[in-house]
């Protein structure tokens, strides 16, 4: 069976050609890439990337559930008040980790929806 051919790139000149050729190689290349990335489950932060870092510097540490991990590489389930700092950043893991019916970590003792109220405040 004869592969057909797209109708504007056939009658296309060879300059066109010569053109459109290497941008869809790079465009394979680019959805290769974010392939590989996808089923192998690894990130990476562009930035630090740009900036001169390695690639073990600069890849992204997730948990079970895909959140992006922030201090030390441990799992959802692994945190207490200490490894944040401020009340702000420990409210907003608590929410993104499910919140009072998920609060695998006891980050809210008193169940009032506030997670590590004795830590700082902090900005917004």
């Amino acid at each position: 069976m004869a592969i057909p051919k797209i109708k504007s790139l056939e009658n296309a000149s060879k300059g066109t050609k010569k053109v459109i050729k290497p941008i869809l190689i790079i465009l394979l290349a680019i959805l290769a890439g974010a392939f590989g990335l996808e089923a192998t489950n690894n990130d990476w932060d562009l930035g630090k990337l740009m900036s001169g870092s390695s690639f073990e510097e600069a890849k992204v540490m997730r948990d079970k559930e895909g959140n992006v991990v922030t201090s030390g590489g441990k799992y959802t389930d692994e945190y207490n008040c200490d490894d944040f700092k401020t009340q702000i950043e420990a409210q907003e893991f608590f929410d993104k980790s499910g919140g009072v019916s998920e609060d695998t970590n006891r980050l809210d003792g008193d169940k009032d929806g506030i997670a590590c109220e004795s830590l700082p405040k902090g900005k917004e």
